[in-house]
């Protein structure tokens, strides 16, 4: 069955949609009509793979390289996207990594790479969103908002992580300023929602699960005992997307099997 096109005529930028779970949130909205920037800071060929996927199953698609910390490259894909498809209805902050340390050997290099990319990164791309929803208003034909903002987060916006404590502090702060922005801007019918996944299968993550005794350690923290997709992540991405959420903003959706019910008290601690 085909997935409807509750995106038709959107035009949505993805950051780090070439591998993972920003290339499944673009193959989402994609399949829902949206045509899709793919952001990469990596080799143009696994863009170019994303963009022949959503091509060859009938959506539109072009892949652009910048690194979301330099305001620079952040500028000029968002004119790239305003060039080719006229403006922007949807931006998906998902670009991040990790460089983990224990914080008495984390370098400052360290610390403000991951800050730089997980935050201020997003800091960037919703200015730059921002100001052209709040320059081209509301589009009826296309949605109720003048444009939504999906912050990819994590649970550990909300559980410490020993030993990531650059991560936890991007994705705690990423929690705060989603709510911010949301504040701001929804005079301006601009939606800010927030995605916090759990343990996803990607490569960021791979010796978590890539043998058997890994993942049934990994299951211990995962109450619902399964891993998730990428595709769980395209499935909610899209939904917020859509008008279907219109009367959501402000608010983080923890995607994660129950890891953040902190399972480890499930028998009473």
């Amino acid at each position: 069955m085909k997935t409807p096109q509750k995106l038709k005529g959107q035009a949505a930028i993805v950051t780090g949609a070439d591998s993972g779970i920003g290339k499944a949130v673009a193959i989402a909205l994609a399949a829902a009509g949206a045509k899709v920037l793919i952001n990469h800071i990596g080799q143009h060929d696994k863009a170019d793979k994303v963009v022949d996927e959503i091509t060859k199953a009938g959506g539109k698609a072009f892949e652009f390289h910048a690194d979301v910390s330099k305001e620079d490259e952040v500028k000029a894909m968002f004119a790239a996207i305003i060039k080719k498809y006229g403006s922007i209805d949807i931006l998906v902050n998902n670009a991040g990594l990790q460089e983990d340390a224990a914080l008495v050997d984390m370098t400052l290099e360290q610390w403000n790479k991951v800050i730089s990319i997980n935050l201020t990164g997003q800091f960037l791309c919703s200015r730059e969103a921002a100001r052209e929803f709040i320059k081209r208003g509301v589009v009826k034909k296309r949605s109720t908002a003048a444009g939504k903002i999906i912050c990819m987060s994590s649970v550990h916006e909300v559980i410490p992580w020993a030993g990531h404590v650059n991560y936890a502090a991007s994705k705690g702060g990423i929690s705060m300023m989603m709510k911010t922005l949301a504040q701001e801007l929804a005079p301006h019918k601009i939606r800010v929602v927030g995605i916090a996944p759990g343990a996803i299968q990607t490569p960021i993550n791979k010796p978590a699960w890539e043998t058997p005794a890994a993942l049934n350690k990994l299951l211990e923290l995962i109450p619902y005992n399964r891993i998730g997709q990428p595709e769980d992540i395209g499935k909610l991405a899209t939904w917020l997307a859509s008008d279907d959420a219109d009367y959501i903003t402000g608010h983080t959706v923890f995607i994660d099997g129950g890891m953040a019910l902190y399972p480890g008290f499930a028998d009473n601690g």
